[in-house]
């Protein structure tokens, strides 16, 4: 999973990632810190590694992973090359969802690119750049299929027909997101690489002095949240200067530390949790002597395409799943009890999976 970190200059973007990555990402106090998209590659956070890890005496953890890019602050007419403009929105369109970051703190410290915090503005701003961005490049391929409807070839009557509902979309300044499509026509799309078709996470960015408020004692912050709701997208509450300082202490004292703000986790686990709600993502688990890992699927995806995660020959020669629930296997206390307790379930290739299914593949290539 790949998310990229968007936002305006100094609304805490890249303080964020320094947290969530320890990537040592450059935060200073001045517009276009960030030149090249910096990437951080971070475990995904999975107590149930460490359980499993102990009952098989696995020598290796291998824990799901998220890439993070942190992209440079894009600002009012980025999409046509002011700032660091387009050379960063091609960044965008390699990623699976976006993190939005929105300031929501006063700060005569830390200046702003419009003079004063405004959180739905700055949104606007940001969404109208990718929005302009998207129409371009739909422009040029609405332009092409009508061209080619001449050919006598149905399909691009209906490629342009499709183009020209996105391009209406974008034209009323609205994300391609806000539209619904068919399978056959998703697939296309998602072909198109646009920015705006990609799920977001708003990551309201509060002060420390509002750690513990309710969201809706923090104005601004609540201002993004309602934003959100009418779109569909996520909200995150979150203080990246905060998350900072916890990135920096060892694990038995982050715990104390969030212990005395009266959090219950850190935000990068609140902020991957997110992510896999967002994007439709779960875990399945594999466990040995050798190695005990998760590894991410799709939410409703089959045993034999679960298995294909591990290997393409798994896939092919997929025979069946032996499948045992997460929880009822430490219960047990081992493999061989739960199996012996008729708790581990043989099952084939139209099983969907769950997540913390532990599993066995059985295959023959």
């Amino acid at each position: 999973m790949k998310l990229g970190v968007v936002g305006l200059p100094n609304v805490g973007k890249s303080t964020l990632f320094n947290a969530i990555t320890h990537a040592g990402a450059q935060a200073a106090n001045f517009p276009f810190c960030t030149i090249e998209p910096n990437v951080g590659v971070v475990a995904v956070p999975d107590e149930r590694l460490d359980k499993l890890a102990s009952l098989y005496n696995s020598k290796k953890i291998t824990p799901a992973s998220i890439e993070f890019v942190d992209i440079a602050g894009l600002v009012k007419g980025a999409s046509k090359g002011e700032g660091l403009g387009n050379k960063f929105l091609s960044h965008i369109r390699e990623v699976d969802a976006i993190v939005h970051v929105v300031r929501c703190f006063e700060d005569d410290n830390v200046v702003h690119v419009e003079s004063d915090v405004e959180p739905i503005r700055d949104i606007e701003t940001i969404n109208l750049e990718l929005i302009l961005s998207d129409m371009e490049s739909i422009q040029k391929r609405y332009d092409k299929a009508v061209s080619m409807i001449k050919t006598g070839d149905k399909k691009y009557v209906t490629e342009s027909e499709l183009l020209k509902r996105i391009l209406d979309c974008l034209e009323s300044e609205k994300p391609v997101r806000s539209l619904t499509f068919t399978e056959e026509e998703k697939k296309y799309v998602d072909g198109l690489f646009l920015i705006t078709s990609k799920p977001v996470i708003y990551a309201a960015n509060i002060s420390e002095n509002d750690i513990a408020s309710d969201i809706d004692s923090i104005p601004l912050a609540k201002k993004v949240r309602d934003y959100a709701l009418s779109e569909g997208s996520e909200t995150l509450i979150i203080s990246a200067k905060t998350e900072e300082e916890i990135s920096e202490l060892d694990p038995d004292e982050q715990q104390m530390f969030l212990d005395d703000l009266g959090l219950k986790e850190s935000g990068l686990n609140r902020l991957v949790k997110a992510s896999y709600k967002l994007l439709g993502l779960i875990s399945y688990l594999t466990a040995g002597e050798p190695e005990t890992r998760a590894w991410t699927i799709k939410n409703g995806t089959k045993a034999p395409q679960a298995a294909g995660k591990i290997h393409t020959d798994f896939e092919k020669g997929f025979i069946r799943a032996e499948v045992v629930d997460y929880e009822i296997l430490v219960e047990c206390g081992n493999y061989t009890k739960a199996k012996e307790l008729g708790k581990v379930r043989s099952e084939g290739k139209d099983y969907i999976m769950k997540d913390g299914d532990v599993v066995l593949f059985r295959f023959n290539v």
